[in-house]
């Protein structure tokens, strides 16, 4: 297994980075931080910055020259995700479209589908947002409710999604939504429903940082037409599943990318406090620098299958698993060693001016939960990398 980038890796990172240090003028952790910014105006830089990296071929990296992509390897694409985290740069509008949805059209899509949908979906002219889960199926996504009923043609959609990132803004939701009852995994399909339609009710729901990015949606008959079935009738469990594998892969580096940040942030607070000197603090941060180069072998390892043509593994939940509990363990440890100024939203007086670790915390919790939660990802692990039995 062969961790190292070859030599163009390495001139495409040269030039990637070269783009990001002329275009990113502000770090966003400081956009997001400047009180003069509501989240209309955040959205409105992110659809600016992704129109921008559209125009300079970095969006679909991996996805084929004919539908705007690059036709990247993995490899190459996972660079792009860590030098965007290095840079601290916006992230871009679309995050879920691009990631989930084009992919899906790409490999399960048809010709007019991948025509109608994907140019819009990377110039940010239409945002998309998830319709998988919902209330009491989440982590067991296989257990929803949202039904599908055919009308004519076409289908008419009656339930309801939650957590639907980016929903208050989106144009376009793609659902995953029952079509059969009887059949747990092959009675549910893959459809594109436009948002803006009698019978669909986006309501926003506030988190616990203040922040509202995702809300719920209400179906109540919502016209979802026949030509915006992705695939076949039944084959939505398998076309959502696939495509979440493997997005896992390509984003194993930008988390320790970002966490790089967050310990440079956290060691320059501690330094200022004259707390470096500590014995037990000189510990406790280099166990948590010896975490995250543990995490970005990780993910080193994920890229070394892929880019060999092995599809994703076991270590992508364990990825997942590392990367949440990090998270947690790293902002607590920040709220400890730093004190109030760590305990200050970003932008109050008194808090540090490059990190926002009040918003950290708090955003950290989630992260268990969501893409699968700590319980399934270890439920995975134990499966098909320890071969453990189920019962």
């Amino acid at each position: 297994m062969d961790f190292a980038f070859t030599a163009d890796h390495e001139r495409f990172r040269g030039e990637l980075r070269d783009w990001l240090g002329a275009q990113v003028k502000r770090p966003w952790s400081l956009e997001c931080a400047d009180p003069a910014l509501d989240a209309d105006a955040l959205v409105a830089i992110r659809r600016d910055f992704q129109r921008a990296l559209n125009d300079a071929g970095y969006l679909g990296m991996d996805w084929p020259e004919e539908w705007g992509g690059r036709g990247a390897t993995v490899v190459e694409k996972a660079i792009f995700q860590e030098e965007m985290q290095r840079a601290d740069a916006p992230p871009v509008a679309n995050g879920l479209g691009l990631a989930l949805l084009g992919p899906a059209l790409i490999h399960h899509g048809t010709e007019e589908q991948r025509r109608r949908f994907i140019p819009k979906m990377l110039d940010a002219e239409e945002l998309w947002c998830q319709g998988f889960s919902e209330p009491g199926a989440g982590s067991d996504l296989a257990s929803l409710r949202t039904r599908a009923v055919p009308d004519g043609d076409d289908y008419r959609i009656t339930g309801q999604k939650v957590w639907t990132t980016f929903g208050p803004w989106a144009d376009w939701i793609f659902v995953l939504a029952r079509t059969d009852s009887e059949d747990r995994y092959g009675g549910i399909t893959f459809f594109l429903v436009p948002l803006d339609q009698p019978g669909v009710e986006v309501r926003g729901l506030r988190q616990i940082t203040g922040d509202a990015e995702f809300g719920e949606v209400f179906f109540d008959a919502a016209l979802a037409r026949r030509e915006h079935i992705v695939g076949e009738v039944g084959e939505g469990w398998r076309i959502a599943m696939t495509v979440l594998s493997y997005e896992r892969g390509a984003t194993s580096l930008a988390d320790p990318a970002k966490n790089d940040r967050y310990l440079a942030d956290l060691v320059a607070g501690l330094r200022e406090r004259g707390a470096l000197g500590r014995p037990d603090v000189r510990e406790r941060l280099a166990r948590l620098l010896v975490d995250n180069e543990v995490m970005r072998a990780n993910g080193l390892r994920t890229m070394a299958n892929l880019s060999s043509g092995d599809a994703p593994g076991p270590e992508s939940s364990i990825d997942k698993l590392f990367w949440s509990e990090y998270s947690q363990r790293l902002s607590d440890e920040a709220f400890d060693l730093l004190g109030a100024e760590a305990q200050l939203f970003g932008g109050s007086p008194g808090a540090r001016p490059d990190m926002d670790w009040a918003t950290e915390l708090l955003w950290s919790r989630a992260g268990t939960i969501y893409s699968g939660s700590s319980e399934i990802q270890r439920n995975i692990v134990a499966k098909r990398a320890l071969r453990l039995p189920t019962r």
